[in-house]
């Protein structure tokens, strides 16, 4: 029997002030909700709605919550150091009682790169090496500098040996190294779901061939609005086919192949399917979509948390 189906969801609303205020009271109300986690993107030099450092933005809605799992949709690896990443997200999940998730990625701007002096052409082999110390790190492992010096990670993080780690992918060289890792992978949430049962079919093979034969673990992130008002539905859709944010979608792809947006019954019948075809057991609500308050927003969630796959 499949594992029970579990609602998340991200920030939905980035005020240009109070950030952390605002998320916390954004994880507040999703863990009164009945939510399995709350997550947050990371993005850098855009506007005053950036992220840089996600982790330190969930520090602050731990403080406000005692549930709720604190999850990092894409933590970039390949732009830091992995024994200082390992202690921050060590320090976050001693410090909101283990409910870390992280989600790593290795980033795509190369503009991004270059302010952090990293070679594109190296992300992935950063990425692979940084992963590996940290894991090493969390598990209580010496750490040699190139001087050769050892060192031991402390505090170790509360859940062990280490938080669960899932990879945000995109593409076929990331999927691969996501199953030949052993990790659960991440989709992108503007690819179809006949695209996704594709590549978590490429993924299982290829953990399959490196030892790891079950993961278990399949999140989906897509954008998800719950309304029993047909103006509305066709008014969000029309919003989400114009949204510049979508420019990564498969072109001649309809609006339904890479969102969720309809009434409690449809939305239930879709994310039936998707437990069919690809065995989804995360799902990831996105917030921040067009023409949708914030008011708005929690009427969908709560919407969506109400919805049951049970029977």
């Amino acid at each position: 029997m499949p594992l029970p189906l579990q609602f998340a969801v991200t920030a939905w609303s980035f005020a240009h002030d109070g950030l952390a205020r605002d998320f916390a009271g954004q994880g507040e109300i999703a863990e009164a909700l009945g939510f399995h986690s709350f997550w947050l993107p990371e993005n850098h030099f855009g506007d005053e709605r950036s992220i840089p450092s996600p982790l330190m933005l969930l520090a602050a809605v731990a403080a406000r919550t005692s549930r709720i799992g604190l999850g990092s949709t894409s933590y970039l690896l390949p732009i830091r150091h992995p024994l200082q990443a390992a202690e921050e997200v060590a320090v976050l999940d001693r410090l909101s009682g283990g409910r870390v998730i992280l989600g790593v990625g290795r980033g795509v701007q190369e503009s991004m790169f270059r302010a952090f002096d990293v070679r594109a052409a190296d992300k992935r082999k950063r990425f692979a090496h940084n992963l590996d110390i940290m894991m090493k790190a969390w598990q209580g492992d010496a750490i040699t500098s190139e001087e050769g010096d050892p060192v031991f990670l402390a505090p170790l993080p509360r859940q062990r040996p280490h938080p669960p780690v899932w990879v945000a992918a995109f593409g076929p060289l990331a999927i691969k190294q996501a199953g030949t890792l052993g990790l659960p992978y991440l989709a992108s949430p503007v690819e179809t779901l006949a695209r996704l049962a594709t590549n978590y079919t490429e993924h299982g093979r290829h953990a399959e061939a490196a030892g790891h034969p079950d993961i278990g673990t399949v999140p989906v992130m897509r954008t998800v609005f719950v309304s029993d008002r047909p103006h509305r539905v066709r008014e969000v859709k029309a919003a989400l086919e114009s949204s510049p944010g979508h420019a990564m979608r498969e072109d001649g792809t309809d609006i339904d192949d890479w969102t969720i947006v309809g009434d409690r019954y449809y939305v239930k019948d879709r994310l039936e399917e998707y437990r069919a075809r690809i065995g989804m057991t995360h799902l990831i609500a996105r917030g921040r979509i067009p023409t949708v308050s914030d008011e708005e927003q929690v009427c969908c969630l709560e919407s969506l948390a109400a919805i049951d796959l049970s029977r």
